[in-house]
């Protein structure tokens, strides 16, 4: 596959990295978004001790080197011996995680459920002007601003019509909502740092990646911005959320995660049958 040298224009030094083509709309099709048949194979990864009981990890001859065996999906069929990929050493610091969709409702909140209870440090996100839920009919949504609370919503609906939001799944999205935080947050309204920002819709990922490079520079510190399509429906956002959370454990077991991001996205989109979109901001 050949490469491309892309310079971050939001920096103010230039600066280059070698990225595989991810299917952008600059790049030519390379039919990655298309599912392909795929076989399991083992593959042997080191850890660190904090994540050897986690991962049913065993110590091997009284060493101090902890192993753990893992099936990984294989393109194409092709499972032959066993590889090394280095998963040794963590971060020294927790992975910061982002999730933005479009209202910060439905598949940032799923995942934002998943990714806490993994223990990681995660916080969701929407990016439209005000935030849209299902009304009784397509060209009649229920408006909120972002200002409005979950519970504020649910009280909303309960009033208007209890056995449609109820049947239509939305009040108890919002019940899990609340339990999670107060309200729907804006991404461009947040100035904190993040190591790593998954979006749920091309539309969201070009939105968060011209807000990122709109915004003065102070640390040049990099943020990863990686886009997945999900379809904003309540099954497959919880499909995507584990997809995004397996995304997030192999990114924060990642020894060198600017060098190995890449590869590890390459992977993914052979085993999911989904495109991934992958850039670089500075902070």
């Amino acid at each position: 596959m050949t490469t491309i040298k892309m310079a971050a224009l939001c920096t103010p030094n230039t600066y280059l990295r070698t990225l595989k083509p991810r299917r952008a709309r600059h790049h030519a099709p390379t039919g990655l978004g298309r599912a392909q048949p795929t076989t399991l194979r083992l593959r042997h990864f080191p850890l660190c001790r904090r994540h050897f009981s986690s991962c049913g990890g065993r110590e091997e001859g009284g060493s101090s080197a902890i192993s753990c065996w893992c099936f990984v999906a294989d393109p194409a069929g092709k499972a032959s011996g066993l590889s090394a990929r280095p998963f040794a050493k963590m971060p020294s610091s927790p992975l910061r995680v982002a999730v933005v969709c479009s209202s910060n409702q439905n598949r940032s909140m799923e995942a934002h459920n998943i990714l806490s209870k993994r223990s990681f440090n995660v916080r969701s996100f929407g990016t439209g002007t005000h935030v849209k839920l299902p009304g009784p009919a397509p060209d009649k949504p229920n408006v909120y601003d972002f200002k409005t609370t979950y519970e504020q919503m649910y009280n909303d609906l309960l009033k208007k019509d209890k056995e449609l939001y109820t049947q239509n799944g939305i009040l108890h999205m919002l019940d899990r909502n609340k339990r999670i935080k107060p309200r729907p947050e804006r991404f461009q309204n947040c100035k904190d740092f993040f190591d790593l920002v998954i979006t749920c819709e091309e539309r969201v990922y070009d939105q968060v990646v011209e807000d990122l490079n709109s915004r003065e520079q102070e640390t040049c510190q990099p943020v990863h911005v990686i886009n997945v399509d999900i379809q904003d429906n309540h099954e497959e956002a919880t499909l995507g959320a584990f997809l995004i959370c397996e995304l997030c454990q192999c990114i924060q077991h990642t020894e060198d995660m600017e060098n190995e991001i890449d590869e590890l996205l390459q992977e993914f989109e052979d085993k999911s049958g989904r495109t991934f979109l992958h850039t670089v901001c500075f902070y």
